[in-house]
């Protein structure tokens, strides 16, 4: 009796647990409206992409724990006086499938604006190996975007962070 006592009262606060919901679809035009430009009228004569590595799953004590973080993907316009048009942000998992696209069309950051794309601890769709693909463009030279990932997460009282930074994949000139 006593220990189906000790049981109950353990899996009691289970019994209330609500799922986690799943994430709300991120509108970037909404919920990033001041950071945004109309876009250009000009052509765009240069782009480039970028690669984000991400963790959203890392293995820990000899691969038998896994530990879930948090990621925060930003890009910033590193440009004081040019928009930065941003064509695609695609999230993929460790096999190369792409999970989520974040943009339906284009959109142009203001100088020295910033957006984000959030995914909780608990959206591990990504994995150990998860990424972020990143295509830009701009009416002429400009300062490459920064674009990095933003880990946290931790297990008991051991909490970690760390950043990703993104690598250029290409940058093109149409001439």
């Amino acid at each position: 009796m006593r220990n189906g006592l000790i049981a109950a009262m353990l899996l009691s606060p289970l019994a209330f647990a609500v799922p986690a919901a799943a994430q709300s679809k991120v509108n970037i035009e909404q919920n990033f409206a001041d950071s945004l430009t109309p876009l250009p009228k000009e052509d765009l004569a240069v782009s480039g992409g970028f690669y984000v590595p991400a963790y959203s799953s890392v293995a820990m004590s000899q691969g038998k724990l896994r530990v879930d973080f948090s990621v925060t993907l930003s890009i910033h316009n590193a440009s004081e006086t040019q928009p930065l048009v941003i064509k695609r942000i695609a999230y993929f998992d460790t096999a190369g499938k792409q999970v989520e696209s974040y943009l339906k069309t284009p959109v142009a950051l203001r100088p020295l604006a910033t957006v984000s794309i959030f995914i909780p601890t608990d959206d591990v769709r990504g994995g150990t190996g998860a990424n972020f693909l990143v295509d830009w463009a701009a009416t002429g030279d400009i300062a490459e975007p920064v674009v990095e990932a933003l880990m946290v997460g931790g297990i008991a009282n051991a909490h970690y962070a760390f950043i990703s930074q993104g690598r250029p994949t290409r940058t093109a000139t149409k001439k």
